[in-house]
């Protein structure tokens, strides 16, 4: 969570478009709505973050994915 975000009690969910390599990695993000704020930490969340290779007929090919990342503040 960004300190400053944190300081000015910025809360939502940042929704990112990815491609999800072969391998599991994330091959390309991109932030399309959420909070200014938070959309460089949900990119770097989700750039280190591993996924499990999509396969199609027993072929492990890239898939479009639409991944949501939701910050909330403690009360």
């Amino acid at each position: 969570y960004p300190s400053i975000a944190v300081s000015a009690h910025v809360e939502g969910a940042v929704v990112q478009e990815a491609v999800i390599s072969k391998q599991g990695n994330i091959a390309s993000v991109h932030a399309v709505s959420g909070p200014m704020m938070l959309r460089e930490a949900a990119l770097d969340a989700v750039k280190v973050a591993r996924y499990r290779p999509y396969s199609v007929n027993g072929q492990l090919t890239e898939v479009a994915a639409t991944i949501k990342v939701v910050f909330q503040l403690n009360r």
